[in-house]
């Protein structure tokens, strides 16, 4: 995994089923190499396959037996990081079953876990679950409990880091806002001070560590899934990924399949690549990627001026300047070592005996850093006009600005020969336009299959304050020494453990609805989110904005089986070898996989391409299950859309005389010529008067006019 290998060095991941792998595997190698030294690992706990450091040349004759389903290279993906739960519904006073709850287990794939951090105390737990298969083997020095019931680490390389311990503080972070039990008076140095807890503080933790600091291996990816799913977890949590890419090809779609296929959900971060479209990397449909959102609590901090005029600057800011203004400098009009016009606190480009103890405006994000190298009092940075409301820590007074504030006070600065300001410690402020999706969160369109709507839904993912590992870094800042058992951290990493903890928050009221049911009732009961104020509307937010409590009674559910998913694969051309590359040895093409459209997939969601420039009808064909209470009830459908297209369903009622009951209905959507990349949204809200059942529409016009 991390490392710089030599192509000759790769680790590739070897789909291969039913078959000896070691006498196999000799025949592909030179004789001077070993095959103890070039074996990596083996899958076998729930699917076969071995992972194996191979040459270019071994690698191609290894893919040409027939014995062989597939040989690619191993990837290596990236990591994707109190207040976000009472903002969602989801207060401590909500309507629980502790019984069902302490025996849900919550599976983490990511960077590690600092076991003797509060939120993993087992203070007041009981026996460990029956049903729990997995063990503790997270290392020397490291102790689960009824809390932490299970650890585990993947990194054969590396001696130094055969543990389970977290020091990059991702891991920590995520698990304890998915399931975290309760804190009082959890902060990041006084800022966000209350409650910090997971969705299901009840529930246990099992860890895989398959993230180092350079990234996540393919091969680590895949041994954490095989682990996790015969360890018996309920739900898989990873908020990691890479670039978009076919499902045969990507570890994370592999082994979600594997693990659907065993009637376990996992959740994806969507990824940390927008506002571009197309840039999710998490896009099959039998897992649930998600997107980050703001909540409406915002940390700024003042920077007041001499003239005592006010700039609301955005930062994670813990320090004080104790009430002393200090002298303002432009980083552009500062001596340093390199060309006058690129004088903008890059490396090297700003003296120390001009800039000491004096606060700095710099045009380069890194330039609080390099301020700080040199000496100054603090930093004032211009801040990426798209980035939104979002805050990231700082390891001394420093503060991000606008850049309409930003030249605000650089006018202020030409106006005195004494300009001075002063950067206050960072406060929390309420935020009325929350929620709306972060600048950062990828977008879809999904580049891999564009019939299926990516990401599937939004949840909290900017400034979200839960656990950390007190070994890692709080900022990239060198200086920076300070260690902390809480940070506030943004990104879709955080936004998917809030879906996971969810997930596991209705599978306890829930406990024998399948994967897509769980998926289903979370994606139809979202909050519609205002398309406005967001790039690419349901490509940047999916079905909307996460609503735990409602989640518990969807009333009607849209049930996806392994078969669907199968018959959708091979209705897009995957021929009998690449479709086992992802589903395994045993897979077919159903007879009516031909007249299949993956428009079809029985998917709580609508998606599609259509021609810029020319008249279009499309048609989706959905059916739901009725798993309400009164079990006899009738539903009838409305349509909602802010775009020129015209939707009809047909039927418009849907009459259930028992739980379980399933009906099926048509969705057609007919349009006119219009632009490319125009986006078409619009929705279909089925309603018994008790419950509203909502699926959005989301069509975008490609190709030339």
């Amino acid at each position: 995994m991390a490392g710089s290998f030599s192509r000759q060095d790769l680790n590739y991941y070897n789909s291969i089923f039913n078959f000896s792998l070691k006498p196999f595997l000799s025949l592909c190698i030179s004789a001077s190499r070993s095959v103890e030294n070039l074996m990596v690992r083996s899958y076998k706990r729930s699917f076969n396959g071995f992972a194996a450091k191979l040459t270019e040349n071994e690698m191609q004759k290894l893919a040409t037996k027939k014995e062989v389903v597939s040989v690619f290279p191993s990837r290596t993906l990236q990591l994707q990081t109190t207040n976000s739960w009472d903002f969602i519904g989801l207060k401590e006073s909500v309507k629980r079953n502790p019984s069902v709850e302490s025996d849900v287990i919550v599976g983490v794939l990511d960077s590690g876990i600092w076991p003797e951090s509060e939120s993993f105390s087992d203070e007041g737990f009981g026996p460990v679950p029956k049903k729990w298969k997995g063990a503790c083997e997270g290392g020397s020095n490291f102790t689960c409990n009824k809390k932490l019931i299970g650890a585990r680490f993947y990194s054969p390389l590396y001696a130094e880091y055969k543990t389970a311990r977290d020091t990059n503080g991702h891991g920590t972070h995520t698990a304890s806002t998915a399931a975290g039990n309760k804190v009082t008076d959890a902060n990041f140095f006084g800022l966000g001070k209350g409650t910090a807890r997971g969705a299901v503080p009840s529930s246990r933790i099992a860890v895989y560590k398959v993230c180092l600091e350079l990234g996540c291996s393919g091969a680590d990816i895949l041994a954490g899934f095989d682990d996790a799913i015969a360890d018996g977890v309920d739900l898989l949590s990873l908020s990691l990924g890479g670039d978009p890419t076919d499902f045969s090809q990507d570890p994370v779609s592999i082994g979600s399949f594997h693990a659907m296929a065993k009637g376990i959900l996992t959740l994806n971060a969507a990824g940390n690549s927008g506002p571009n479209p197309g840039t999710t990397g998490s896009v099959a449909p039998w897992l649930m990627s998600v997107a980050a959102g703001t909540t409406d609590r915002l940390f700024v901090d003042r920077i007041v001026l001499g003239n005592e005029k006010d700039v609301m600057g955005f930062s994670i800011n813990g320090f004080s300047q104790n009430g002393k203004k200090y002298p303002l400098v432009i980083g552009s009009q500062v001596p340093g070592g390199c060309a006058q016009h690129d004088l903008t606190c890059s490396d090297t480009c700003l003296d120390s005996s001009s800039v000491e103890g004096k606060i700095v405006l710099c045009e380069q994000p890194g330039g609080t850093i390099v301020a700080h190298q040199a000496g100054a009092a603090g930093s004032i940075i211009l801040k990426n006009n798209f980035s939104g409301p979002v805050s990231f820590a700082v390891s001394w007074p420093s503060s991000s600005v606008t850049s309409e504030d930003y030249n605000r006070i650089i006018s202020y600065i030409n106006s005195t020969e004494d300009a001075q300001a002063e950067i206050l410690k960072s406060e929390s402020i309420k935020d009325s336009e929350a929620p709306v999706v972060a600048y950062f969160s990828s977008r879809g369109p999904n580049t891999i299959l564009p019939d299926i709507l990516k990401p599937d839904i939004s949840a909290p993912g900017v400034d979200i304050l839960a656990a950390y590992s007190p070994m890692a870094p709080l900022t990239r800042d060198a200086k920076d020494k300070r260690q902390a058992k809480f940070n506030i951290i943004s990104g879709t990493s955080m936004a998917c453990p809030h879906v996971a903890g969810v997930a596991a928050y209705v599978k306890t009221f829930h406990p024998t609805w399948s994967p897509s049911a769980i998926k289903s009732a979370i994606m139809t009961t979202a909050r519609p989110m205002n398309d406005t104020v967001t790039s690419q509307a349901e490509f940047a937010y999916g079905s909307g904005y996460i609503n735990p409590t409602g989640a518990l009674h969807p009333g009607l559910v849209y049930e996806t089986s392994e078969e669907d998913y199968i018959r959708m694969l091979c209705s897009i051309g995957y021929d009998l070898k690449k479709l086992r590359l992802v589903t395994g040895v045993n897979s077919t093409c159903p007879e009516d996989s031909e007249n299949a459209s993956a428009k079809d997939l029985n998917y709580p969601s609508m998606a599609s391409e259509v021609p810029a420039g020319k008249p279009f009808t499309i048609s989706f064909n959905r059916t739901v299950t009725n798993v309400g209470f009164p079990a006899k009830t009738t539903y009838k459908v409305q349509v909602f859309s802010n775009s020129n297209v015209g939707i009809k369903v047909v039927p418009e009622v849907l009459t259930f005389e028992s739980t379980k009951e399933r009906k099926s209905f048509d969705v057609i959507v007919t349009g006119k010529g219009v632009p490319a990349s125009t986006i078409f949204s619009a929705s279909i809200v089925w309603s018994d008067g008790k419950h509203s059942v909502r699926s959005p529409i989301a069509l975008v016009a490609n190709g030339v006019e």
